[in-house]
């Protein structure tokens, strides 16, 4: 099947409304319909550690994302086949994602051989070879059965400079091919194609006018969130959004801080992921509006307060800051709640970002959360400038 064949058979994007360059949409998939913008809890092998999928459920969490390479380690994707897809081995009845295995290029490089057929990994749990290649990648995604699956991309650090990057971005649009070639299962679920290039501009125009011509269901940006200077990301975000087609999902990788998700939101960007939320409440930080609350701080051991007055989360209703701060690292309750908590956060930051641009008051919100999140005024100059280029007035957030 033609690569323009497998456009949205498996998908239905609507935008509902727009501020500039942000937009409330509407995905329907397979297992969930889901609203945009959107956070997704990591679960790389079919669990958000600490939490589980009812009160996933609860929290209101829309879609989960699960690490092909992990999963085909283990249980291993012939088993996931026999029993029915990932969505029944961990009794999840929403949307699922998996990406490709390809960001292993990088968290696992000292593992990994990479070549044009594919990248060798040793197991980091038998020392066994694995070769990923664009078509096995897809194979195992087919078998996993998410609603999304990731093509797979050659992957370089964002602070990697040199003619590493340029082949990188060339293997990525060679390796699509093969992953469209490979996807057995159209209309079941998605492939989406990742624009790399690094922070070179002119290499990311060359990745996605190549992508944008296969037409496919979806469009990630990756290779971002890896340690680039703020002015950089948002820049290649806005280049990305602004090159990506108007009635395709965009999905900017691995990015989980709030408020890169609300700059991100106001380019134009629809879909995000990252293991923050719950890797940071495991250490003992909650997110609250007014940024990042450390409960091993000694202030907190006498603090009766809830987490954030504001939230309806169970874990606010019934546990105070003292009492977190008693457990918390030291009980695995401790880091489940404070996990709880945190995604609680993200998903009513999602839904808020939604209904706001969805009722015309996307501004407003902008303005209240920098508000929050920097009360002396002290805004970023990249958020500054990210936030002209939205065209979203923030001068009274600013000192």
């Amino acid at each position: 099947m033609s690569a323009r064949g497998l456009a949205n058979m498996a998908l239905q994007f609507e935008v509902l409304a727009r501020h500039n360059l942000a937009r409330a949409s509407r995905l329907t998939l397979p297992h969930h319909v889901v609203q945009t913008p959107m956070f997704m809890p990591v679960g790389t092998q079919g669990v958000i550690k600490g939490i589980t999928c009812d009160q996933l459920e609860d929290l209101g969490c829309q879609i989960i994302l699960g690490n092909t390479y992990h999963l085909a380690l283990r249980p291993g994707a012939d088993l996931l086949e026999q029993i029915g897809g990932l969505h029944k081995f961990m009794n999840w009845p929403r949307a699922l994602l998996t990406d490709s295995g390809g960001f292993q290029m990088v968290s696992l490089l000292h593992l990994a051989n990479i070549t044009e057929e594919g990248v060798t990994f040793q197991s980091p749990v038998d020392g066994t070879p694995m070769l990923l290649t664009p078509e096995e990648s897809i194979q195992i995604q087919n078998k996993i059965g998410a609603d999304i699956i990731m093509a797979l991309d050659d992957v370089v650090k964002t602070t990697t400079t040199g003619p590493r990057v340029e082949e990188a971005m060339h293997r990525t649009i060679r390796w699509i091919d093969r992953c469209v070639a490979a996807h057995s299962r159209p209309t079941e679920q998605n492939l989406f194609a990742i624009v790399q290039g690094g922070l070179d501009q002119n290499l990311r125009a060359q990745c996605l006018k190549e992508l944008v011509k296969r037409n496919l269901p979806g469009y990630a940006i990756g290779g971002l969130s890896g340690g680039e200077e703020k002015d950089s990301f948002w820049r290649i975000v806005a280049q990305c959004t602004a090159g990506l087609p108007e009635d395709k999902p965009r999905y900017v990788m691995g990015v989980g801080f709030p408020l890169d998700i609300v700059v991100c939101s106001a380019l134009g960007a629809d879909m995000y992921d990252c293991v923050y939320p719950t890797r940071t409440g495991r250490f003992g930080s909650a997110l609250i509006p007014e940024g990042v609350l450390k409960l091993t701080n000694a202030s907190m051991a006498t603090d009766n307060r809830p987490l954030d007055p504001s939230c309806t989360c169970m874990v606010c209703k019934k546990y105070t800051r003292s009492y977190l701060h008693t457990i918390v690292t030291k009980e695995a309750l401790g880091s489940q709640l404070v996990s709880y908590h945190n995604i609680a956060y993200m998903m009513k930051l999602s839904q808020d970002l939604h209904t706001s641009i969805l009722e015309g008051r996307f501004p407003r919100f902008v303005q209240d959360f920098l508000q929050k999140q920097f009360p002396n005024g002290d805004v970023p100059k990249w958020v500054r400038s990210a936030m002209e280029v939205a065209e979203i007035d923030i001068s009274m957030c600013c000192s």
